[in-house]
């Protein structure tokens, strides 16, 4: 079984990544590390991150080595964003004013306080953040959506969101007063909002799917 290196940033929880990765087979393969070499020697890489954005863009780029490393590792061979590490790969975050992705997708994380919600029914409910489960819409197809039913429930935890700008680039939506980015891929990448270390069997799937998956 490949390689599968999980990038510590301080701002996520690897132990729940690396426990389910486990679980899926991955065990001995599986390392959490911030160091530039292990990282660019990774089969498959995961990107995970809870909080707040700029916190971890800040430790990436506080290490020219390490952010050498991921940025080239994100152009090949299999990745996966989790939260933040959807949020990441996109342009910009509207999170303290302004602050920059890594631009690999096309678009904007939005907080959704900023954002009208589409129904007026759910204005009054909708509580931010958006946490717990929620049902994702497979917009199209992809190899780790394989045995995941559409209309899967997922668990979230986030107060910002994805407004994708490139239609194709979105694989999964969800609705929470708006729509928003649920999953996103492209080539070699493939991240979500939702948690799928949390979200029981489907997540379970979707991770095995990953460590299977050869990143095209």
């Amino acid at each position: 079984m490949s390689a599968i290196v999980i990038v510590d940033l301080g701002a996520g929880n690897l132990r729940s990544v690396s426990k389910a990765l486990a679980h899926v087979g991955a065990d001995s393969q599986v390392r959490v590390s911030a160091d530039p070499a292990v990282i660019a020697a990774a089969d498959h890489l995961v990107l995970p991150g809870q909080g707040a954005l700029g916190v971890w863009v800040d430790r990436l780029n506080a290490n020219a080595e390490l952010h050498e490393a991921v940025t080239a590792r994100l152009r090949r061979g299999p990745v996966l964003g989790i939260c933040l590490g959807l949020q990441a790969l996109y342009g910009r975050s509207e999170e303290n004013g302004g602050t920059p992705g890594l631009g690999l997708f096309a678009g904007t994380v939005r907080h959704f306080a900023g954002v009208r919600p589409a129904s007026s029914s759910s204005s009054g409910t909708r509580k931010i953040p958006h946490m717990g489960w929620n049902r994702v819409r497979r917009v199209r197809d992809h190899p780790l959506w394989h045995g995941i039913d559409d209309h899967q429930r997922f668990y979230f935890v986030h107060s910002y969101f994805v407004d994708s700008e490139q239609g194709d680039e979105v694989v999964g939506t969800c609705e929470y007063g708006n729509t928003f980015t649920a999953a996103a891929a492209r080539d070699n990448l493939f991240a979500t909002q939702f948690h799928p270390e949390k979200s029981q069997q489907a997540g379970l799937r979707l991770l095995r799917n990953f460590v299977n998956w050869n990143g095209v």
